[in-house]
């Protein structure tokens, strides 16, 4: 069995989190939620229980060096031995990817077609948006662009595929967003950013910027769908897996802390503070028209922002699709090629559907006012992965003996932190997923009056 490099199992892990979540998300997240009280729960959190998580998936991983189903079989030691069936939350992977996928489409698109032909006013880039959600022939050749290569590195392998490649595009990513944080340093908007991101105002936090910080804790690390584990069943036992879950964490970090101080330099100097709220069209919206106002640098800025984004959304996609090419190549002893195809183009059928969905004209596809690729993103997050990951904390922190656990962790950990771990994995970590869940099936039924 092929393994990745020490170094090598820290960039796949990483940029299996780096994704849309850092770059994307985490800006969007922060302009809703009041940008420091957001920041500092995020910070707290991820050092408190979010790299806790992350262990414990890696040791699951590690100390088995199976797929995800047969690592919690492995590991059970119950009377009833089921925990097997939470292994099977890998297939969530594939369920994401159908429309991430197409998010990470509309980025390609609009590389290729929107950079040198950016939109003069919000309008103009509403418009450019909406007809391109209508648009399925566009979305279809993005998407299909997105699922080809997601596939091509996946078939290779670990060792000649995702280390590889991760070798290369995690330094570049760097490399383009701490260029573009210094080129952001020197407008007069910068200092309005760390204003609005580092100034503490705690008058703002309330309940809700307190899941929106957990849950973008738990989206951001790659938690709850057998990524973490099927990574960590790659690595070698002496593996010291605290120094890598850091190494996933603070990079991870400092690329969302990068990515929304030049975002929101870029609003401020050419727009104003109403825009850092501006949701999910931050990105496709927003930032076309600021990018713009820039004259042609916008142009050359707004490439290289949107290669950056590709980049680490391409290195999130790669990694939602191996858990279940890794379970399907053990249960089958098929060629990892043909099955990194098979499940892509399973991908790619319902993806279209997804892509359907959003057009005005396929209203069968919606339900309940939502369209299916609504339906399948919600799913994702609030279910899929919430419950993965509150598997997962459970089963290390209730069917694994905890001198089992100390044994294994005795390299790494003191005392004193394996007993905070611990108690994070039992306790906080659980406790913190339950609210995300509680308070999305309640913002769910009970959605927010329009505005």
């Amino acid at each position: 069995m092929k393994t990745f490099s020490k170094i090598g199992f820290i960039m796949a892990t990483l940029g299996s989190s780096v994704g849309l979540g850092h770059i994307w998300r985490f800006p969007t997240m922060a302009g809703l939620n009041g940008g420091f009280a957001f920041i500092l729960l995020f910070l707290v959190i991820s050092v408190a229980v979010g790299i806790s998580m992350l262990i414990a998936e890696m040791l699951i991983g590690n100390r088995t060096r199976k797929n995800a189903q047969d690592a919690f079989d492995a590991l059970d030691n119950t009377r009833n031995k089921q925990w097997h069936w939470v292994g099977l939350t890998l297939w969530g992977g594939p369920f994401i990817l159908t429309f991430y996928c197409i998010v990470l489409g509309w980025v390609v698109y609009y590389l290729g077609v929107m950079s040198f032909a950016l939109p003069e006013n919000i309008q103009d880039s509403k418009a450019i948006f909406s007809n391109l959600s209508q648009n399925f022939l566009a979305q279809i050749i993005s998407f299909g662009i997105v699922i080809f290569l997601t596939a091509y590195f996946v078939a290779k392998g670990v060792k000649n595929g995702i280390e590889k490649l991760n070798f290369v595009l995690m330094p570049l990513l760097f490399v383009i967003f701490i260029g573009l944080l210094i080129y952001a340093m020197t407008m007069n908007g910068f200092n309005e950013s760390l204003e609005f991101m580092f100034t503490p105002d705690f008058s703002k936090i309330t309940p809700k910027v307190l899941i929106d910080s957990m849950g973008q804790v738990f989206f951001s690390l790659s938690l709850g769908v057998g990524i973490v584990i099927t990574y960590a069943a790659f690595t070698e036992k002496e593996q010291n897996l605290f120094s890598a879950a850091m190494w996933v964490l603070v990079p991870g970090i400092l690329i969302s802390i990068i990515a929304g101080l030049m975002i929101f330099t870029f609003v401020f100097e050419y727009g104003s503070k109403d825009d850092v709220g501006a949701g999910a069209g931050l990105v496709f919206i927003t930032l076309p028209v600021m990018f713009h106002n820039m004259g042609i640098t916008g142009s050359i800025i707004c490439a290289l922002f949107l290669i950056g984004l590709g980049f680490a959304g391409l290195s999130s996609t790669i990694s939602l699709l191996e858990p279940s090419v890794k379970w399907l190549e053990d249960k089958t002893g098929k060629n990892r090629a043909v099955l990194a195809w098979s499940v892509s183009l399973a991908i790619f059928i319902v993806g279209t559907v997804l892509i359907l969905s959003l057009n005005e004209s396929y209203t069968s596809l919606s339900i309940g006012g939502k369209t299916l690729f609504d339906w399948f993103d919600w799913i994702s997050a609030n279910i899929i992965m919430t419950l993965g990951g509150l598997l997962s904390s459970i089963f290390v922190g209730y069917a694994i003996n905890a001198h089992i656990l100390r044994d294994w962790t005795k390299n790494y950990f003191s005392e004193s932190m394996f007993k905070f771990w611990h108690f994070a994995i039992r306790f906080l970590a659980p406790l913190m997923v339950i609210a995300i869940f509680i308070y999305n099936i309640y913002a769910l039924l009970n959605p927010a009056p329009a505005t």
